[in-house]
């Protein structure tokens, strides 16, 4: 069984996968959103990549430097040993302001022997649109598009320029580099530059590791996720991505491929609450300025997404000449879910900008900001709450009441009541207390369903919806009231597949779902924890841990069957929901049980 066995790398401002064969096989420059220069994971023969050819007798292990988004992969037959040592640079410059250029260092190290090795250097620029040609220049291998007359690559190299292009084997017999830039450098490339720029990025993350909370427990694994949610935060404008990636499958030969490569205001808030509760109050507040500069205070146009540098509109284009992961086509860049309308990314950004008051030192000028904000939110919530939407899971036909949209309008008006007693602003405390008792007895009454005995995922519906688990932990119900024990029960009963859980059973836009979606997995998780079925959430936890790849890391979606990761990666959603599910466990286990647990 073939699995994303990638690791990711990346600066803040663009990221690269390379598998575990060492392949670089999709890199988008200068940023995340930028159009492909390696593609071949979308298509293995015309996407382009830069592959790492050994003879059959090296055995190939890949890992991350500790506490790094550092990437090595090693290749050792015996006697001959060497490693590429993969990453996009990120440091502190002279001005104290963050180095983080368009370029993918791959650094080579000598182990031992005279290792062998050829390379496939393949850029195919704009997304493999159109021809790219590749010439050497004095200084560099320059890639050119014909497609697009000022898009270009240039690769510059320790090694002869004539074998990385014909293919020729390559004895090693020092360390060298390969430097991938999408500028034409100014300074002249060595090797000492190389490993300056990887001791410097390395003591980057260090750092960045020092600075994050830890934990009794799964630890290693919290940290492995908060480095990928912060390679998945955009330097520029504070925008956080739900991917890295486009147009991976939910489920293999199917149509579910969409463009992650942007900023959802849900995604992206739960990014940042997990992100601030690991002490990087930063990220939030980098984030909250986004938001400030992008959506309109006093206006209802607020978007459910928008483009990393703030863009408003995300037209969707289908790539026909690309055959898409696997075959599964079509592959798409923009997404059309940006003009859709869900009513819960209200609640949800409310609770980032409350946990910002309550948490977090803010200036006068941000504070007063984010107040206009608040006000504008509940008046917004007032207008729109008893309307239907597109829900959490964005279906691109029916609009429905959905008890996840109702429930986030609730979290909207509780969270603003909250903010205004912090900040000593109660004038509307009566009007804004009813709004919020009025949508609580309104889901109260209606997405209750007597005869299922659980909250179900709408109005008036007999569907199941994992999006209900999160009820207790946005504070609507507690943990132990009956209502919520029994829709726990009732939607593992119905939607838990082997461990696995389905984000909903019925049918949508594309027919029946065929892949599990991971976060609900977690959520499930959580939720069982909390009703006090605690060895069972452990085991299943531990049980959904091993299905990460070879570096612990997630996709949007696994197989039910094979257990393969699907979907786009890595995922914002199921890392953030790993760091939570881990808090949990991480504090709420006695000795004995600890023990127990060790022993089965």
């Amino acid at each position: 069984m073939t699995n994303l066995n990638y690791g990711i790398i990346g600066n803040c401002q663009s990221a690269a996968l390379i598998s575990e064969k060492g392949s670089l096989e999709w890199c988008c420059l200068p940023n995340f959103d930028s159009a492909s220069a390696f593609a071949k994971i979308l298509d293995k023969d015309k996407g382009g990549s830069f592959d790492v050819i050994t003879t059959s007798d090296y055995n190939i292990k890949q890992k991350y430097i500790a506490k790094t988004n550092i990437l090595v992969t090693e290749w050792n037959n015996g006697s001959d040993a060497f490693e590429f040592i993969d990453f996009m640079p990120r440091y502190k410059d002279e001005d104290k302001s963050h180095y983080t250029p368009p370029d993918v260092v791959r650094y080579v190290k000598l182990l031992k022997g005279k290792p062998k090795f050829k390379v496939n250097y393949s850029p195919k620029l704009n997304y493999a649109k159109g021809e790219t040609s590749i010439k050497i220049k004095e200084e560099c291998i320059k890639a050119t598009c014909e497609e697009e007359a000022y898009e270009s690559l240039f690769l510059y190299s320790s090694f002869d320029y004539s074998k990385v292009l014909s293919g020729e084997e390559i004895e090693l017999k020092d360390d060298g580099y390969f430097l991938i830039s999408y500028h034409e450098k100014l300074l002249s490339q060595s090797i000492d530059r190389e490993f300056l720029k990887l001791e410097r990025t390395r003591v980057y993350w260090l750092n960045w590791s020092e600075k994050t909370t830890s934990y009794n427990y799964y630890n290693d694994e919290i940290l492995r996720s908060a480095l990928v949610l912060k390679l998945l935060s955009y330097e520029n404008s504070g925008a956080v991505l739900a991917a890295a990636t486009t147009s991976l499958p939910e489920t293999i030969g199917e149509v579910r491929n969409w463009d992650y490569r942007f900023c959802w205001i849900r995604d992206a808030s739960m990014v940042i609450k997990v992100i601030s509760d690991l002490g990087h109050s930063r990220v939030a507040k980098r984030f909250l300025e986004f938001i400030i500069s992008v959506v309109p205070i006093k206006d209802e146009k607020m978007q459910i997404m928008y483009g990393i540098n703030g863009q408003k509109k995300l037209t969707e284009e289908i790539l026909d000449h690309l055959d898409g992961y696997k075959g599964s086509k079509p592959v798409r860049i923009g997404n059309a879910a940006y003009e859709q309308k869900q009513n819960d990314i209200y609640g949800i950004l409310m609770d980032v900008i409350y946990q910002q008051f309550s948490e977090f030192e803010n200036t006068l000028s941000n504070s007063e900001e984010l107040w206009t904000l608040s006000k504008s939110i509940v008046n917004i919530v007032k207008n729109n709450w008893k309307n239907s939407d597109k829900g959490i899971w964005e279906f691109r036909t029916e609009e429905r009441h959905f008890t996840f949209s109702k429930l986030l309008c609730w979290v909207a008006v509780d969270r603003a009541i909250k903010i205004a007693k912090l900040l000593g602003k109660e004038a509307n405390h009566d009007k804004w207390t009813n709004l919020r008792d009025q949508i609580h007895n309104d889901i109260y009454e209606h997405a209750w369903n007597e005869d299922i005995q659980a909250y179900t995922q709408s109005y008036g519906s007999t569907d199941l919806d994992a999006s209900t688990l999160l009820m207790e932990s946005y504070g609507f119900i507690k943990a132990k009231d009956p209502r919520f024990v029994k829709t726990v029960l009732a939607t593992e009963k119905e939607l838990c597949n082997d461990g696995l859980m389905y984000r909903y059973k019925n049918k949508d836009d594309f027919g029946l779902p065929s892949s599990s979606f991971t976060i609900c997995t977690f959520w499930m998780i959580n939720s069982l924890y909390k009703i006090g079925e605690r060895k069972k959430a452990k085991k299943n936890f531990d049980q959904l841990l091993s299905y990460g790849n070879h570096l612990g890391l997630f996709s949007e979606d696994i197989d039910f069957k094979s257990k393969r990761l699907l979907g786009n990666f890595p995922q914002a959603y199921s890392h953030l929901a790993l760091i939570e599910t881990a808090i949990n466990f991480s504090g709420g286990f006695t000795e004995e049980e600890e023990l127990m647990s060790a022993i089965h």
